[in-house]
């Protein structure tokens, strides 16, 4: 076998973990870091506040505050606030990194589902949108902005063009 066989099998072995990984951020443990943490085990509720960061395989976020609920020992939901509290994942291997900050930001692990909520947007390469409500599937990199519901709030979208040296790199 030659160099470049060898070098070429590593590589894909070495994609192909990265990928398994960022698809399988909803089976990874949630790492959080904070000042404070309080724990009510009747209520099955943890609440860390003070620079807060938890992360869950390429999941990552930074909030002032984050309430964890527990259900049946398990992670039901997480909730952090901020001013604003923010969010990245990388979706998969060679894609921009997705950003997100919301003054109040929700995360159900076990449905890959983040709400960003007040003040809230979503942005990765040169694609934004703002709205006061954004859902964002994590494992699936689906977003669904704003609500129908809501009267006179409504979605900013901005999509740059892709300048004309990456049209021609393509």
């Amino acid at each position: 076998m030659n160099l470049i066989s060898k070098i070429t099998g590593l590589l894909l072995v070495l994609l192909s973990s990265q990928v398994l990984a960022l698809d399988t951020d909803s089976q990874q443990p949630i790492y959080i870091d904070s000042d404070t943490a309080v724990y009510d085990e009747k209520m099955q509720i943890s609440t860390y506040t003070g620079h807060v960061v938890a992360t869950q395989g390429s999941i990552k976020i930074d909030g002032d505050k984050l309430v964890v609920y527990l259900k049946d020992g398990a992670i039901d939901k997480l909730i952090a606030t901020g001013q604003p509290s923010k969010f990245k994942q990388l979706p998969a291997v060679g894609k921009d990194e997705m950003f997100g900050e919301g003054l109040t930001n929700e995360f159900y692990p076990d449905k890959n589902l983040l709400i960003f909520m007040k003040n809230a947007s979503v942005w990765q390469g040169d694609a934004k949108q703002s709205s006061d409500y954004i859902q964002y599937d994590t494992k699936n990199s689906v977003l669904k902005a704003g609500e129908p519901s809501t009267d006179g709030k409504r979605v900013h979208s901005v999509i740059k063009p892709k300048t004309q040296q990456a049209q021609k790199a393509q």
